[in-house]
C-alpha cells in the first residue's frame, strides 16, 4: 500500500489553514490550483441538506417507481424525475443532441433453466434457483447442452504476467467448466497466515477474480457452459443476492452478432450442491481449493457430464442513461469534463410474490441518484462556476453488469480522452458521520490524494477498504471508466462512526448485507441518518471541484493496470492536435 497523503503536501496543506479563501498547491510545489473561496463554495456546499436527500430518495424508492427496472414504466418514471430536476436546476442537456437523454439500446432475458448432473452414474438434479442460477446472454430463445463433459478449472485463471495458467493447455471447446469465486488466494511463503502481496494483488482481489471475467474467459476457450461455485465468505454476499438477481429478466448490451460468442450457459451453484456433486465423484472439495492454490495446479476432469436446457422470454429494450451539464467557465478548459455517476436501477418488481412485490432500492442505489441531484444542486448554486466542465450522469442497469455505464464508456458523448475524471456513488451512508472515508481500490489514482487533502477539512482521513479481497472496485460503474483509461474514484463512508462504539459501522453494514441487499426491505427508514451522507456529498464536491480548477489533471499511479491505457489515449490524442 502507498501513503495516502505525502507528508510534505499534508504539512503545507495545514500550514494554509485549510480554508476555501487559501491557494492550494500541488505536491511539486510549482502549480497553483483555483480552488473557488468561501463566497463561491459555501452557498453550494450549505444546499446539500439530509432533508433533500431524503425527499429525493423517498421519491425514487416509493412504490410508484416500481422498483425502476429498465424497460418499466418504473425507468418511464425515473428518467422523467431525473430529467425535470435537471431541468429546474436550469443544467444544459448533457447529449449534444439537445436531450438529457443518451439512449441503451439493450435486450431483456429471462431465463428458465433446468439442469442435471450425472456424476459417476448418479443422476444429480439441480433445482432452480435454490441450487443454481443459470442464464445465457446469447439473444436465442432456446439452448440446449447435452452431455457435456465436467472440468474443475481451479480459479479460472489464465495471467501470465503471474505465470498463471489454470487451463494448462486442456480444449474444454464445449465442455462444462466450473469455477471457484475471486482469485487464488496464494500463500506467503514468508508470512505464514498471509497471503503474497505479489500474487494478483495479495489480499486485494484483481480483475482475474471477477466473475465477469471467469465468464469472458470461458467463452475465449470455446467453453460450452461454465459454473461458479458461491461462496458466502470470498464473494462478500449472499447466495440470496445471486438467487434474487438472476431470476428474473436479466438485460445485455445489444450486439449484432447476438452475442454469440458467449458461452451457451453461465451459471452460479451453491457451495452445498457442489459440495454433494464433489462426494459423489469421490473427490473432497477442500483437497481441490488447496490444488487450485498453486502454480502446478491441472485441471481435473471430472467423471460427469451436464444436461442444461434453457428457454429464454426474449425482448428488445431501449433503455436510457440520464445527463445534464455544466458548462465550465474556462473558454481554454471548458471542453475537458469532470463526471460524477450513479446508477439509478434496482431490481423491479415480482408480480409472483404474495404482497410486498416491489424492490423499492432506496439505499442501493435511490440515495446515490438523489445524492447526483443534490451536487447538481450545489453546482448550479456557484456564482462562479468551475473552469472545466461538469457532468452528471445518471446511469442505467448497473445491476445488470453495469450496462449503462459500460455503453457510455464504449459510446461517450464527450472524448475520454477529455474527461478528466470519474466520481462515482452507490449507497450512501444512513449511519451518521464518520471520521475517515474509505477508498475502494486504495492506491490506484492520484484522485484519493486531492480526496486525502480535502477530507482535512472536515477533520476526516481516508483509509483502504477493509475486504479488498470482495472486489468492490470492479463492481460499480466507475469500473467502466477505469477499464477505458479514465481515472475513477470510487469513496464510501468510513467505518469509524463518530460518537458511536468501534463496531457500530460494522455491525450496521453487517446487518444491511444481511438483511436488506438486494432485498424487498430496502425501503426508507424512520432511523436512517444522512448527516454522513451530506459530509460524503460535500467531500465529492470539494474534489471535484478542486479537479474541475487545477491545472494538473488525476493520473493512475504506477503499477496499475490502466496507466498505460490512459497514457497511450493521452498520447494518441496529442498527436492528432499536433497534425
Amino acid at each position: 500500500m502507498r501513503n495516502h497523503l505525502p507528508l510534505l503536501g499534508l504539512l503545507g496543506l495545514l500550514a494554509m489553514g485549510c480554508n476555501e479563501n487559501s491557494r492550494h498547491v500541488s505536491e511539486s510545489g510549482d502549480e497553483a490550483t483555483a480552488l473557488a473561496d468561501s463566497t463561491n463554495l459555501q452557498p453550494a456546499l450549505q444546499s446539500i441538506t439530509a432533508a433533500d436527500l431524503l425527499a429525493h430518495t423517498t421519491v425514487l424508492a416509493s412504490d410508484a417507481f416500481e422498483g425502476r427496472s429498465p424497460g418499466t414504466a418504473g425507468e418511464d418514471s425515473t428518467v422523467a424525475y431525473l430529467t425535470r430536476q435537471f431541468e429546474k436546476l436550469g443544467l444544459q442537456p448533457g447529449n449534444p443532441d439537445g436531450s438529457y437523454v443518451q439512449k441503451v439500446p439493450m435486450f431483456g432475458y429471462t431465463p428458465d433453466p433446468t439442469a442435471t448432473i450425472n456424476a459417476n452414474g448418479k443422476k444429480i438434479q439441480l433445482n432452480f434457483p435454490d441450487d443454481y442460477v443459470a442464464v445465457s446472454r446469447r439473444f436465442v430463445p432456446n439452448i440446449d447442452i447435452n452431455n457435456s463433459d465436467m472440468v474443475f478449472v481451479g480459479y479460472g485463471v489464465v495471467a501470465p504476467e503471474y505465470g498463471w495458467d489454470d487451463y494448462k493447455g486442456l480444449d474444454v471447446k464445449g465442455k462444462t467448466i466450473v469455477m471457484l469465486v475471486n482469485d487464488p488466494p496464494i500463500p506467503d511463503p514468508n508470512n505464514p497466515g498471509q497471503l503474497d502481496s505479489t500474487m494478483f494483488g495479495g489480499k486485494a482481489m484483481t480483475y482475474y477474480g471477477r466473475w465477469t471475467y471467469k465468464y469472458e474467459i470461458a467463452a475465449e476457450k470455446g467453453a460450452a457452459a461454465a459454473i461458479i461455485i458461491h461462496e458466502t465468505g470470498p464473494a462478500g454476499y449472499p447466495y440470496e443476492v445471486l438467487s434474487g438477481s438472476n431470476s428474473r429478466e436479466g438485460f445485455d448490451i445489444s450486439a449484432a452478432n447476438k452475442n454469440m460468442d458467449r458461452a451457451k450457459i453461465e451459471a452460479w451453484i451453491t457451495e452445498p450442491k457442489a459440495r454433494e456433486i464433489f462426494t459423489a465423484l469421490g473427490r473432497n472439495f477442500e483437497d481441490l481449493k488447496e490444488a487450485a492454490r498453486k502454480k502446478d495446479f491441472q485441471p481435473v476432469p471430472l467423471k460427469a457430464t451436464a444436461d442444461f436446457t434453457l428457454k429464454n422470454k426474449l425482448r428488445e429494450v431501449q433503455s436510457q442513461n440520464v445527463i445534464a451539464k455544466l458548462e465550465g467557465s474556462d473558454p481554454e478548459l471548458k471542453d475537458e469534463y469532470v463526471v460524477y455517476t450513479a446508477h439509478w436501477d434496482h431490481l423491479g418488481k415480482d408480480t409472483s410474490l404474495k404482497g410486498d412485490q416491489v424492490y423499492n432500492g432506496a439505499l442501493d442505489n435511490a440515495t446515490g441518484t438523489a445524492g447526483l441531484l443534490e451536487l447538481a444542486e450545489a453546482y448550479a448554486k456557484m456564482e462562479t462556476k468551475p473552469k472545466r466542465s461538469i457532468l452528471f450522469l445518471a446511469v442505467t442497469a448497473e445491476e445488470k453488469g453495469l450496462l449503462g455505464s459500460k455503453y457510455y464508456a464504449h459510446n461517450p458523448l464527450y472524448p475520454l480522452e477529455k474527461t478528466v475524471a470519474n466520481i462515482n456513488m452507490d449507497v450512501l451512508n444512513a449511519y451518521g458521520p464518520t471520521e475517515d472515508v474509505v477508498v475502494i481500490g486504495y492506491g490506484n489514482s492520484t484522485l484519493e490524494d486531492v480526496l486525502a487533502q480535502e477530507a482535512v477539512s472536515q477533520n476526516r482521513h481516508i483509509v483502504p477498504e477493509e475486504s479488498p479481497e470482495n472486489g468492490s472496485f470492479y463492481r460499480s460503474d466507475h469500473f467502466e471508466f477505469a477499464k477505458q483509461g479514465v481515472p475513477a474514484l470510487y469513496a464510501e463512508s468510513g467505518v469509524k462512526a463518530r460518537n458511536q462504539p468501534a463496531d457500530y459501522v460494522q455491525k450496521w453494514n453487517e446487518q444491511y448485507t444481511a438483511n436488506d441487499y438486494h432485498k424487498l426491505t430496502d425501503e426508507v427508514r424512520d432511523d436512517w441518518n444522512l448527516e454522513g451522507a451530506v459530509e460524503d456529498l460535500q467531500l465529492f464536491l470539494r474534489v471535484g471541484n478542486r479537479v474541475a480548477n487545477t491545472e494538473k489533471l488525476p493520473e493512475w499511479k504506477e503499477g496499475t493496470e490502466f496507466k498505460a491505457k490512459r497514457e497511450k489515449m493521452l498520447s494518441e490524442a496529442s498527436k492528432q492536435q499536433v497534425q
